[in-house]
């Protein structure tokens, strides 16, 4: 226990190092290279920018955190349903499959101004973008788990005459649940896409929309702002499933907590 808590302390330190060292080379390059504060501003201009509206940016990212959690929510509950009908339904799997490879082949700026039009400028449209990206990697991987249980076991509830639903929930979810794990974590790092690229489409408010406002006036370090505000909340996001599946896989090797 000692062990484990010592290495990933060690990590911990190796991180901030790491980014403080590039921090540090970034200020030292702009400042050399006088690189104009339109195209690369220096990381004490971003950290600058920040502080002097703190209260806007953390508002706007309240906004598009809410987006990304329904967005998840929604998302993730209607991937693992349809794992469910599609595992109960081999035939409605043969329909189903091709179409939802059909509609991850669309790129979503595509899919954005149509979802603009059906739900409206407010939070419905991010949400709903949030949740059809991050949908189809919880469906697939879940459908995928499910039709990867042990075949033996299968054959045994068959044996004993147990029915489809009886062998799915006993059997065939249990088995599946490693997999599901991983489309959630897959979720996690994509549901910052679906809420911002919604708020680039059509909104007022929003770390998506401060970046786009931001840019057309060049103002860059803003635009720094909201990225890296963004990519923290996604960190945060991806480190919250991840130590939920650990919990709730704890029986599974490699998925334990290590605690």
């Amino acid at each position: 226990m000692e062990v484990v808590d010592v290495a990933s302390g060690a990590d911990a330190g190796l991180r901030i190092a790491a980014v403080a060292s590039l921090a540090a080379a970034w200020e030292i390059a702009v400042r050399l290279l006088r690189v104009p504060h339109f195209i690369l501003p220096a990381p004490s201009e971003i950290a600058g920018a920040f502080a002097a509206e703190p209260g806007f940016f953390l508002r706007q990212s309240l906004i598009t955190g809410g987006e990304m959690l329904v967005g998840m929510a929604l998302g993730v509950g209607l991937g693992i349903a349809c794992a469910l009908l599609l595992a109960l339904s081999p035939r409605l799997e043969r329909v189903v499959g091709p179409m939802l490879v059909v509609s991850q082949a669309l790129p979503v700026f595509a899919i954005a101004p149509l979802l603009v039009i059906w739900f409206g400028f407010g939070l419905s449209s991010k949400v709903a973008m949030a949740a059809l990206i991050i949908f189809f990697p919880v469906a697939t991987t879940f459908a995928d788990g499910l039709r990867r249980a042990d075949p033996n076991l299968l054959d045994l509830a068959r044996m004993n005459g147990a029915g489809r639903v009886a062998t799915l929930w006993k059997i065939r979810v249990p088995s599946a649940l490693p997999a599901l794990g991983s489309g959630l974590r897959i979720a996690a790092a994509v549901a910052p896409i679906g809420a911002v690229v919604g708020e680039w489409v059509g909104s007022s408010s929003g770390l998506g929309f401060i970046m786009l406002q931001s840019n057309a006036r060049m103002q860059t370090d803003r635009v720094f702002v909201a990225l890296f505000i963004l990519a923290g909340m996604a960190v945060l996001l991806r480190l919250g499933v991840d130590l939920l599946v650990r919990r709730r896989l704890a029986w599974v090797p490699g998925e334990g907590s290590t605690r």
